[in-house]
């Protein structure tokens, strides 16, 4: 009997976002949303609520959230917030689920949202209280590993670290290698320690392939009973943040994993490819994914 794998699409928000050279057309960003969701995607991080100033690539927020509520209200559709603003505002758009940013290292949590991590879990709270009826993802970055500190080998103090989010209410954690850090066993022993500690917190995983291992670790969680894996179409983005990260996983080679070895996934991987191949082809960036160099990926496994 197979076993469902739920695939997050964060391309859209973690991608878009590091592209600078040029304003993708608010149109190309729905069209590439609708496609992910064609494929048979169910879950995407699709833009931020996040200062223009910032990030002007996601200045569109509002208008590509009216659309794809619109167009697919059926989906699993959330964005990210840094605060209370930006919860508002996706709040009063009519998203009842976001993702929620802190850095498990100081240093890159200064350095990525300019905050204290006591200042980081007083504004989570704040947005607990003010929506509780907010399904919130908290995005804990760094988890394994940051550009400043180095790699973080105990996982007990990630552990305690995170005590306090589960005490503010935190239900959903998505652990992310921000700078592709991790390795397999590194990553079986974060999650066998919180998955003790914390054993109703849903776990999923985001991780970036810059030493290769993004796939390994991804199958590693996996192994250890994480059933939510996030990846971006074509590996596009990489944290603006975290210098030396390169892309992400990309969507399109975990579907072709995970359908290979007989996970249910619910994703059309020829579909999953068409649209990495669109979107490398009027969106410029750093994309990582391998299956999208395949001139013909229906037929490469009789090759």
């Amino acid at each position: 009997m197979s076993k469902k794998i739920e695939v997050y699409e964060v391309g859209p928000r973690d991608g878009f976002q590091s592209i600078k050279c040029s304003m993708i057309p608010t149109e190309e960003k729905i069209a590439i949303i609708d496609s992910i969701i064609e494929s048979g995607v169910n879950h995407i991080e699709f833009t931020s609520f996040v200062s223009p100033k910032a990030i002007p690539q996601l200045a569109d927020a509002a208008d590509v959230t009216k659309a794809v509520l619109e167009k697919h209200p059926e989906a699993d559709l959330f964005a990210l917030v840094p605060n209370l603003r930006g919860a508002t505002n996706a709040y009063e758009l009519g998203l009842r689920k976001v993702c929620y940013v802190v850095s498990f290292s100081v240093s890159h949590n200064k350095a990525n949202i300019n905050r204290t991590h006591e200042q980081s879990i007083e504004a989570f709270k704040e947005i607990r209280n003010t929506y509780p009826d907010l399904d919130i993802i908290v995005d804990l970055a760094t988890a394994f590993g940051c550009p400043f500190e180095g790699k973080f080998e105990d996982p007990a103090r990630l552990v305690t670290f995170m005590k306090d989010y589960v005490d503010a209410g935190m239900k959903a954690c998505c652990l992310c290698d921000t700078i592709g850090i991790a390795d397999p066993v590194q990553v079986k022993n974060v999650i066998r320690a919180i998955k003790e500690a914390y054993p109703e917190l849903e776990l999923s995983v985001h991780f970036h392939d810059t030493r290769g291992l993004g796939i390994v670790n991804t199958m590693a969680a996996i192994e250890e009973g994480v059933t939510e894996v996030q990846s971006t179409l074509g590996g596009i983005g990489g944290c603006p943040f975290a210098p030396g990260a390169s892309g992400n996983m990309a969507t399109e080679d975990v579907v072709w994993m995970l359908n290979e070895m007989g996970y249910e996934t619910g994703i059309d991987f020829s579909k999953i490819v068409t649209a990495a191949k669109h979107e490398k082809e009027v969106v410029p960036g750093n994309y990582s994914g391998h299956n999208i160099n395949i001139e013909n990926v229906t037929v490469c496994k009789a090759g």
